[in-house]
This record gives C-alpha cells, structure tokens and sequence, in this order.
C-alpha cells in the first residue's frame, strides 16, 4: 500500500517516515516475541520462567507458571510475583515502539489490584496501551488465568529516555 503524496504533507517529517515504515514492513510478531524473550536471560523474567507469547500492534502477552517458586507462604501466588509479571510484560511492550538502541524504559509507577486467588497452573499477562505519548506510555495489563478468569488487573506507568552512553 503506498501512501498518498498529498497525505504525507500533512504529517511532520518523522511522521511520515513512520507511516512509511509500518506499510512497507509492517509488525513482525515473530521478531517482537524473540527480541521480548531474549531480554529475559539472566534476570527476574527468566527466574520465573516469563515466557513471552503474542504480540501484536498496541499489545503483548506473557505467561508465568504457578507453582512454590511464586508462592507466598500461605501456598497462593504472591502478589509480588503478579506485579512482576505485570511490570515485565508492560516494559516489554514499550520496548516495541521505541528504538531500543536510541532509547530505555524505565517503569516510574505500577499499581495493582489482587482479584482472585490462584494456587497452581499458569498465569498470562496482556498489556494494552492506554496512552503512548513520545515519553510517557500508560499501559493496563490485566492477568488471568487458563479460564480467563481475572487474578489481577494492574495499570504501569513507563517513562521514555534517551539511551545512556555506556560506562555511565
């Protein structure tokens, strides 16, 4: 699909090397998921065995299994392991639009609200953008179950910067 001469005057410059951009590749779900999963070696993510699963433009699920690395003592998944979830799949998500060799994400404020109970099984996180301006991105993510039954639902604030200079 080419884009219109008369429509691309209407947008900025860097605008219209986006629009480019998005018909001429379009979203590779296959590279967003390997790019996501290959963050997840050697920290937190990979600790509890976050795996991440569908992509696609505005969204991104992960899943997490239930089991006594997650627990709290009472043998139910920690809250802090859903939040876990929660902030890795809604950073990941920013991740996607942004040019991670020009810019980092940095989650600035998360909130969640623990919904249901779960003691065994997996978990799955899906992140949906609420607002994605040039450097704040509000993500809800909502995490259920294999029923599709709500555990948690969570809203993650991430701020955008410029990438540091290594050493720094």
């Amino acid at each position: 699909m080419k884009l219109d001469i008369s429509v691309k005057q209407n947008f900025s410059h860097r605008k219209s090397l986006i629009l480019q951009k998005k018909y001429q590749m379009g979203f590779d779900k296959e590279k967003a998921l390997e790019m996501c999963n290959n963050f997840c070696k050697n920290t937190l993510m990979q600790t509890l065995e976050i795996e991440y699963i569908d992509a696609g433009e505005g969204f991104l699920v992960a899943k997490m299994p239930v089991n006594s690395r997650v627990h709290q003592p009472m043998g139910l998944l920690h809250g802090g392991a859903t939040v876990a979830l929660a902030e890795s799949v809604g950073s990941a998500a920013s991740l996607l639009f942004v040019n991670p060799q020009e810019s980092e994400v940095r989650g600035i404020e998360i909130s969640a609200n623990h919904l249901k109970a779960k003691r065994d099984g997996m978990v799955f996180g899906t992140a949906k953008i609420i607002h994605k301006g040039r450097s704040i991105h509000l993500w809800e993510i909502r995490i259920t179950d294999e029923s599709d039954n709500l555990i948690s639902i969570c809203k993650l604030s991430n701020m955008i910067l410029p990438k540091r200079k290594s050493g720094l």
